[in-house]
């Protein structure tokens, strides 16, 4: 049975083992994440991204928060897969200089990303650069992931293609 996502908050396990995990800044050569034990509340999404558009019409009902870098960009799940449970929503993200992007298809594959030593900001501010492998989330992916190990390159570049109007999409929603 499929669950659906409609109004879902129930934070994923994998998202409750990334929180456990102390990201490493390094100045900029690291990873500029620090995740959330639960998701925002359907409040506090409604108004950051009425904040992030300047449109007081919209919801944050398509957004499930589980984190941010350090000057407030948030990285969510994006619930766009109808009847499909959060896990398999891709993960966005959103800064706070008005930066977007997708990052990862599924929750899966966003684990593979932090493994290999990549976060939300870092794929939509850099896309791939040389990163530093973890192996702590390279063994949380391994416990946790449902999708095999691929580059992160092709991660990225599967995710993009599938949603090529991502950023399109939200500059319509904005005032």
């Amino acid at each position: 049975m499929t669950e659906r996502t409609d109004g879902d908050r129930r934070f994923p396990p994998a998202l409750a083992a990334v929180a456990q995990v102390e990201f490493d800044y390094d100045d900029g050569e690291g990873v500029d994440f620090e995740p959330y034990d639960a998701f925002d509340s359907a409040v506090e999404t409604t108004d950051w991204l009425r904040n992030w558009t300047g449109n007081r019409d919209v919801d944050g009902d398509a957004y499930r928060v589980f984190g941010q870098d350090g000057t407030g960009g948030l990285a969510a799940l994006w619930c766009v897969r109808p009847g499909r449970p959060l896990p398999e929503q891709p993960v966005v993200f959103l800064g706070s200089e008005g930066e977007r992007g997708v990052v990862a298809g599924s929750l899966s594959d966003f684990l593979w990303l932090l493994a290999d030593g990549l976060g939300p900001m870092e794929v939509v501010e850099f896309g791939r650069r040389d990163a530093r492998p973890s192996a702590e989330l390279t063994k949380l992916a391994e416990e946790h992931a449902t999708s095999p190990r691929r580059p992160a390159e092709e991660i990225i570049a599967e995710a993009q293609a599938e949603f090529p109007t991502f950023s399109d999409d939200l500059d319509e929603l904005c005032r």
